[in-house]
């Protein structure tokens, strides 16, 4: 355990942003998963509206800086092929 308190503040920092950042990287893996979900049982409309939330999720963790702003855009990009395969 450090002794600087300043060190020990970062410390405490680093934790709280660890778990935050998990929670969001969870979300969005989440928010992937019922876009193929919806593609896989064919339902198009579900699939679009679930691709334009992951879309919105994906764009918000790169202005946190959660994931990086170009492996955003890959992934929205990648979901947004999928969806249109049964288009």
């Amino acid at each position: 355990m450090a002794n600087i308190k300043s060190q020990k503040k970062r410390i405490i920092t680093a934790e709280k942003a660890r778990v935050r950042n998990r929670a969001v990287r969870s979300e969005l893996k989440t928010a992937v998963k019922k876009v193929r979900v919806a593609v896989a049982n064919g339902d198009a409309e579900l699939a679009q509206a679930e691709a334009n939330k992951a879309g919105r999720l994906l764009d918000k963790a790169a202005a946190k800086g959660i994931i990086h702003k170009n492996q955003a855009a890959q992934r929205k990009s990648g979901v947004q092929k999928l969806v249109n395969t049964i288009k």
